[in-house]
């Protein structure tokens, strides 16, 4: 649903956005993850026809964004970092002028307006000025008129940025319920926390260019390495480390934990349990470390700086 090959854009000699290539399959979330200035809304804006690539090229709902630019707007629900919103409006008549826009009926335009105002929690302020909204209000009435002609795929800029956090589980929860028809998403986020809990692939840009792309698993043992278990144990260990050194090594030890990783932990796991158990040691927990996008994230920026010092 969304393809780019070798996606470049250029201001002048300055190159924003440099071949990047990516795929994302129906259904599927992609988090597009880079620090401020990375490219990730100069590629928002080349997927939506906003912008000409000054290279390569893209298809968003099998549409070309060159060629069919058209097409490509009446498939795609697009929330920006600036909404555009005209604050004189009332939330009805905002709503029901781009319902208009997008060719739709009376009928259609107040029922879709009507049922994702009260998705969002906005119909206490349906009869409100725009310009009277807070900034997480803004936010959710711009994700409204990006779901408003209910398009396959949605490319979202900083979702759920001011808003609190009921606000953002709203929006959170309703990208997950969206998923469920098959609809896909292209979100950029500062929030790894959020792009960890939603997204199927993960993308990293930096200075324009994509250094790393994934799945969290993928990215995590690529970056991070193989799973961290600990086991927690009921009294002391009395050198139960060196006792199975033949399984796995230690990474780290207090008197009644270690943390170990391991490359496979359906079949090393089970195997420690027995030999722990055997050697008369009160087994309390044995659980993965959890790793955080933000370990990987960090750690991606961490070798691609070293890679440019090399250079």
């Amino acid at each position: 649903m969304i393809e780019s090959h070798e996606l470049s854009k250029e201001f002048g000699s300055f190159r924003a956005v440099d071949q990047v290539s990516l795929s994302v399959q129906p259904g599927k979330v992609l988090a597009l993850l880079g620090p401020n200035g990375a490219g990730k809304t100069t590629t928002v804006r080349m997927l939506t026809s906003i912008l000409s690539p000054t290279g390569g090229w893209a298809r968003v709902a099998g549409y070309d964004v060159v060629t069919q630019p058209a097409e490509v707007r009446a498939h795609v629900g697009v929330l920006t970092e600036q909404h555009g919103l005209y604050e004189r409006m009332k939330a009805v008549e905002y709503l029901d002028f781009f319902g208009r826009v997008y060719r739709q009926s009376a009928e259609v335009r107040r029922r879709r307006s009507l049922d994702l105002m009260e998705r969002f929690g906005l119909t206490f302020a349906l009869d409100k000025r725009l310009g009277e909204y807070s900034k997480g209000m803004k936010q959710k009435l711009a994700l409204v008129r990006a779901l408003l002609h209910n398009p396959p795929v949605l490319l979202l800029d900083e979702p759920t940025s001011a808003m609190d956090p009921h606000s953002a589980k709203l929006v959170r929860d309703a990208i997950i319920e969206l998923q469920r028809d098959e609809r896909t998403f292209l979100i950029t986020t500062h929030n790894l926390t959020e792009a960890q809990q939603l997204a199927d692939q993960i993308a990293i840009i930096r200075n324009g260019a994509i250094i790393a792309s994934g799945s969290f698993p993928e990215l995590a043992r690529q970056f991070v390495g193989d799973p961290v278990m600990e086991l927690r144990t009921h009294g002391a260990f009395n050198g139960l480390a060196a006792d199975i050194s033949d399984l796995v090594t230690v990474e780290d030890a207090g008197e009644d934990w270690l943390r170990y990783r391991v490359a496979d932990p359906y079949n090393i796991n089970p195997a420690l349990l027995r030999r722990v158990t055997g050697l008369g040691i009160e087994v309390v927990t044995l659980s993965a470390v959890s790793q955080t996008l933000e370990d990987i994230y960090l750690q991606v920026v961490k070798e691609d700086e070293g890679l440019h010092d090399l250079e």
